[in-house]
């Protein structure tokens, strides 16, 4: 027999079915399961830090109404006292006043200029004055930009 006739005669070759997606590999139910673990632990971690900082915001929105009002530095001293209870233990804010009070804002905030507070001294006046631009901004800038260590 010619072999050329014997591949004639030989029948096309089956392709076996196609392989559906459906039911998953177990490798692809532990790639799944991770993503989901990680994008709850992400959901959870940014929720945190958003309740973390919300104190932050308030305390800028209170500090630009304040500007409008273009209040004395009595007012944002408040406001600098309520952001730092509320950032700090109560303990170690609350009794803090005066050159002591000074000394806690310029080291909480290492961009502050120690110096550059002087004026929320005039605070403690019977009749402060009104608050000059560079108070508002140096307000800002340390509820900006404290350091918290957060247990």
């Amino acid at each position: 027999m010619n072999p050329d006739m014997m591949l004639s005669q030989l029948a096309p070759l089956r392709e076996p079915p196609a392989v559906g997606w459906w039911p998953l590999a177990p490798g692809w139910w532990l790639v799944i399961t991770l993503i989901v673990v990680a994008l709850t632990a992400l959901a959870l971690w940014l929720r945190q830090r958003h309740r973390q900082r919300r104190y932050r915001h308030l305390a800028l929105a209170a500090l630009s109404e304040l500007k409008a009002q273009q209040a004395t530095s009595d007012a944002i001293n408040r406001l600098l006292k309520a952001a730092a209870l509320r950032a700090y233990p109560q303990d170690r804010v609350a009794a803090l006043h005066g050159a002591s009070w000074l000394q806690f804002l310029s080291s909480t905030c290492k961009t502050l200029d120690p110096d550059a507070l002087a004026e929320l001294a005039e605070a403690y006046q019977r009749e402060p004055a009104k608050s000059s631009e560079a108070l508002f901004l140096l307000a800002e800038q340390w509820i900006r930009g404290h350091e918290v260590q957060h247990a």
